[in-house]
Parts: C-alpha cells; structure tokens; sequence
C-alpha cells in the first residue's frame, strides 16, 4: 500500500527525463499532423470550391467530415487502448491517417475528397487521446502540467503553421500537397514510434461495450451531423438538421443510461464523481465553443473581408499562435506548481479581452491592432486550454487516465462541432448580399460576383459583411465570459491523486 503523501517534501523530478521527453517527439509529431490538417484545410476551402466547381456549404464539408469521424472514433479509444496497448493502437491511428492523407491528394471530385477525408478522421481521431494517454503514464501525475504543455506545442503550431503552410503550398504548388506533406511526416512518426514507445501491457479484464459503442458513436454523429447541417439549411427546422439532431441525443441520452448501469461502459460516466474533473469538462465545454466557433472566423474575415491572399491570411493569422507558444510553457511550470485555476482565470480573460477587439472590426480596422489582439488571445489560448485538461487529469489513477482523456477529447471535438456550426449560422443570418440575393453560399458573396459591382456598392458589401463578423465576435466573446464561472470554481492550489474524490482510486489495490 503506497501513501500519497510518501517523500511530500519535493515531488520526485519536477522535469521531463530523456525518455520521457523520446516519447512527447512521437506523441507531438502524430498531434501536429492532426490539427495541422484542420487549419490546413481551413484556408483552402476557396480554392476547393473553384477546383471542384462546388458550392460553400458543399466544400466545408470536408472540414465537417474530417470532425464527425473524429468525434466517432475517440469513444472506442479508451477501451481500445486498455486491450490491445497503446503502442500498437497509436501505429494504426498513424497509418490510417497517413493513408487517408495520401488519398485525400488522389481525390477526383469534392464527394471522394469528403469520403477520403472520413478516413483520415478515424486515424487523427485516436493520435490525440492515445498521446494524452501514453505521455501521462509515462510522466506520472506530479508532471502532468509539464506533459500538457508539450501537448500543447501542436496547439501553437496548427495556428502558427497551418494556415501558413496551406496558404504557400496552394499558391506554391497545388492543393495536394496540403495532405501529401503529411507522408514523410508520417513515416518519421510510424518509425520513431516503433523504436521509442514503450512496450504495451494491454488488460484483457474489460468486455468491449458494443451497446455502447452502438449508442454513442451514431449518436455523436448523427448529432454533430445536424449541428453542422445548420449553416447550409439556414434553419433548424430543417428536417435534415432536426430529426439528425433529435436522434443523435436520443442515441447519447440512451447511452448515459446504459454506462450508468453496465459493468464496464464505453465511457465510465462515474468519472463525474470527481467534482475536479466535472468543472474542468464544463469549462472546456464553454471554451471550445467559443474559441474554436470563432477560430473559423479569422481567416474568412481576412480572405473575405480584407480582400488578402491565402497566404497572406495565414501569416496574418501567426500572432495568435506565437502569444501561446509564450504562455504555454509558462502555464505548464505553475499549474504543478499552484494549481490550474488561477492560470485558467487569467487565460480566459486575456481571450475575452483580445476577442473583444474583433468585436468592433470593419473593413479598414488597423493590423496593428488586430494582430495584437491575436496575440493576447493566443497567450489567453496557453494559459487557457492545457491547463484544463490537467485539471481533469491529474487526480485520475492510471487505470482512469485513458478513459479521463477520451472523454476531455470528445468533450472538446463536440463542443467545436458546436461552436463553428454555431457561429457559421450566426454569420450567414447576419450577411446582406448584394440585391438581398447571395450569390456565393452560405449567405456569404461571391468575390467574382463582388468584383462586377460598382466601388461604392463593393465598399456597401463589404462594410455589411465586416458588421457581420463584428456581431458573431460578440456571441463568442459572451459565451467565452460564460466560461469563467466553471473555471473559478478549479482548483487553486497544487492537486494530487490523493485527493481525489471520484472513488475509482479504490478500485484498484
């Protein structure tokens, strides 16, 4: 029997050893490639929508496709880790998402690109959990902070690089190449991965869950489905969007019926017990809603708006990233140190105040101002986001953690979903196109069409379409301050296992 407060004079090593630090290179390269994909693609949606002569609300559903699967996959991904290993299940994860990634580049039309993009979903679905999982074994809980914050760094990397990187390799080469750059990336990631992760020890105890896979995968689909239906409808009375959505929360709702009562559920709902884990899953929930609903505005603002290339938008787009690669390793050191609420309170209200900016932008709002605002929401974003997430996982047993992980996963997959449906509809119900008719999609106007308008009229345009992002940045601005209320309620002070409340440390030994 071990006793939490053994050696309580220093935590055995504040800092990553080499091996640790061998396992974060593998686990950073599969994440980066995941989110990468995602801002990536979001800044090539024009150029999909001239290549395939396809609609807005058509293209964006390769955004939408690549999340559905996402959310769809990160279920199994608990159980499947505690029986098969972490090791071979991430080696699948790779493959599947560099398989996905090199058909996406073989696409022929926009429904193969949407279906291969399904694909690379169900692989990138699983590198982020697995890496949550596999870092914090490795690490132990007194480093959970430390191992956030080297999660944390393809958080800064997929602002910084993903629109940038997309943005010069369409202009540079062809659209292709935002998926194929994602081979030799993966192939160094399947061979460092082989060679460092440690050897798995999965546990046959636990039968799988196939009631509840069968619930809440579909569920999680059908729902986000019609969720993400809403821009394209217009409306939520839409069969489409209601009857997806009202189906989806049946399937989730019968679920949480089913995993309060088996022996070992897909999800172990008994993880809300611990009240550290329950405000933290609350606060990510409110945070991604707002931060990534909005994340989707910057660059439409920039490309649509200000008229900038896509290149230009991505690099417009950096500052953000670059204020959290300054908080982040910085929220990562005290949050082992003091606690994750403190540093939390101060993110979100460094986002608030940045987000606030955008709120008043028009068609000639300064860069200067923008771009620092960028930056104090990125700052706010790495104080923000990784701390949370320790704050869910640093009570939990390691028998917890795969679980605790997946669930802080779909929360925030989820919670996005939501959150760039959302602010999506509230964008296109705001836009006036020109002669009351838009002629793009999604209510946005078409820039060809644009350009055939007299300057006074395109400056009308534009100047109505800026008031729209202006009015959308204030929904997501309120909803973020609607986050400080679960996040003043994490702890303040450094948390260990041994106060944990959830009761699943009892389980074992």
């Amino acid at each position: 029997m071990t006793s939490p407060a053994s050696g309580s004079s220093a935590p055995p090593s504040d800092k990553l050893d080499a091996g640790v630090l061998k396992i974060a290179s593998v686990v950073v390269l599969g994440a980066i490639m995941s989110i990468l994909d995602v801002t990536v693609v979001s800044v090539a949606l024009p150029t999909f929508m001239s290549e395939f002569q396809a609609t807005y609300a058509t293209v964006a559903w390769t955004m939408t496709a690549y999340t559905l699967a996402l959310a769809s996959v990160i279920p199994l991904t608990g159980w499947a880790a505690d029986r098969f290993g972490t090791k071979r299940l991430y080696l699948l994860a790779l493959v599947l998402f560099v398989a996905g990634s090199v058909l996406c580049s073989m696409a022929w039309d926009v429904q193969s690109l949407i279906a291969f993009r399904v694909v690379q979903g169900f692989g990138g679905g699983m590198l982020m959990p697995l890496g949550m999982t596999i870092m914090t074994r490795a690490a132990g809980p007194h480093r959970v902070g430390r191992v956030m914050a080297v999660l944390g760094i393809p958080m800064l990397l997929g602002p910084i690089g993903g629109p940038i990187l997309g943005g010069w390799l369409i202009e540079a080469a062809t659209w292709h190449w935002i998926f194929l750059i994602n081979l030799p990336i993966g192939i160094v990631a399947l061979i460092v991965a082989v060679a460092v992760l440690p050897k798995d020890a999965p546990s046959k105890s636990e039968s799988f869950d196939f009631v509840g896979m069968l619930l809440l995968s579909p569920g999680l689909a059908l729902f986000l489905f019609g969720v993400s239906s809403l821009p394209e409808t217009g409306t939520v009375a839409s069969p489409r969007v209601l009857v997806s959505g009202i189906i989806g929360l049946v399937l989730v709702a019968a679920f949480v019926v089913h995993a309060l009562r088996a022996k070992h559920p897909l999800i172990d709902l008994y993880l809300f017990r611990n009240r550290q884990l329950t405000y933290a899953v609350l606060t990510m929930t409110v945070f991604a809603v707002a931060f990534f609903g909005a994340g989707l505005l910057f660059p439409s603002y920039f490309l649509q708006v200000r008229g900038e290339t896509t290149l230009a938008a991505g690099l417009l787009l950096a500052p953000q990233g670059l204020g959290a690669m300054l908080t982040m390793p910085i929220a990562g050191r005290f949050v082992d140190r003091i606690g994750p609420g403190k540093i939390v309170l101060v993110g979100l209200t460094l986002i608030i105040a940045g987000m606030g900016v955008f709120t008043q932008v028009d068609v000639e709002t300064a860069y200067p101002l923008l771009l620092g605002a960028l930056f104090v929401m990125g700052m706010g974003m790495g104080c923000t986001m990784m701390p949370t997430m320790t704050a869910a996982l640093q009570t939990l047993t390691d028998q917890s953690i795969a679980r605790g992980s997946t669930l802080m996963n779909i929360v925030q997959q989820a919670a996005g979903s939501i959150g760039t449906a959302t602010m999506s509809v509230i964008l296109t119900s705001r836009v006036i196109s020109p002669e009351g008719s838009p002629e793009g999609t999604s209510g946005q106007p078409d820039s060809d069409a644009l350009a055939q308008l007299p300057p006074e009229m395109q400056q009308s345009v534009l100047g109505s379409l800026a008031d729209a992002f202006g009015d959308t940045f204030l929904v997501a601005t309120l909803i973020m301050v609607v986050a400080l209320i679960p996040a003043a309620l994490l702890p303040r002070t450094r948390t260990t296992r041994s106060t944990e409340e959830s009761g699943a440390a009892a389980v074992m030994h």
